[in-house]
């Protein structure tokens, strides 16, 4: 099994060095970094390119801010968020520049390496806590697909890729990855299987 390498961008040393430890004693995790702001994420990402970096959503230069220089360094690193708010629009804010997954800090030991094997595997991750409130969110503020998300999702629904999306429709692949992240978030889905669904439920 290849080891998972993480970086942890957190500005309290304390919190940090916790979870350092923790997550280094899991056999295939590799911490390669640490680091307390969004400059130090991004040059993490440029020097290490880890498959995961942990990111507080409060710290200098703001964790939210630093997720498109992370990706413009390293695109295949998956972004976690980690904060100690409950507020659904910062993780709105964090899915929709491209978060792998959201993490309330009270997650605990075993959440966490849970939530990092989750987004390494390719899925989104959003604390338990947080998707209540997301899907209550979505209940108070009923979710609007544009034309052409809803020409997306209905052609996510048919089964395409998005590169085959992206040819039927004439654009690059990355606008279909776009679209694709405001419908999960609008349709408070984790991946694409599950938006379809919810989409043919009407919901």
């Amino acid at each position: 099994m290849a080891a998972i390498t993480i970086a942890i961008v957190d500005d309290h040393p304390l919190f940090r060095e916790g979870v350092s430890r923790s997550l280094s004693e899991i056999k295939d995790f590799v911490v390669v970094g640490e680091g307390a702001s969004a400059d130090d994420a991004a040059a993490l990402a440029a020097s290490h390119m880890p498959d995961v970096l942990l990111l507080d959503v409060s710290m200098p230069g703001g964790g939210i801010d630093a997720i498109s220089q992370i990706a413009l360094r390293s695109p295949q690193t998956k972004v976690l968020m980690l904060t100690a708010s409950e507020e659904v629009d910062p993780l709105m804010a964090a899915m929709r520049r491209g978060a792998a997954g959201y993490v309330v800090k009270a997650i605990g030991s075993r959440g966490l390496v849970e939530a990092i094997r989750t987004v390494v595997g390719g899925s989104r991750y959003i604390s338990p806590i947080m998707r209540a409130k997301v899907e209550q969110s979505l209940l108070d503020r009923p979710a609007s697909l544009t034309p052409r998300e809803t020409e997306v999702i209905e052609l996510v629904a048919e089964g395409l890729s998005n590169k085959n999306i992206a040819r039927r429709l004439e654009v690059q692949e990355k606008t279909i990855k776009h679209h694709m992240t405001e419908i999960l978030f609008k349709l408070g889905a984790s991946n694409r299987t599950e938006a379809a669904i919810r989409w043919r439920q009407g919901v």
